[in-house]
């Protein structure tokens, strides 16, 4: 390996939304994330859904309302 070229590496402490913490070695010594391996659908099993920046509810009003009307009449 070529000297001087390589950044520092810390200790981090990466913590996950469900209060999930482990220590790895990163260029930042603290990292947040939302879905780690306990929690996320593919190694759990369980169906969940992670709704970024309101999708979800977006989609609601967009077709939502068409839905409602239509089994209305």
């Amino acid at each position: 390996m070529k000297a001087n070229i390589h950044p520092e590496t810390f200790e981090c402490e990466v913590s996950c939304a469900c209060g999930e913490k482990f220590t790895t070695l990163a260029t930042v010594k603290d990292i947040h994330v939302e879905i780690c391996s306990k929690c996320h659908p593919f190694y759990t099993g369980k169906q969940k859904l992670v709704d970024t920046a309101g999708r979800i509810e977006k989609f609601e009003r967009r077709y939502g309302k068409k839905q409602k009307e239509a089994s209305a009449q």
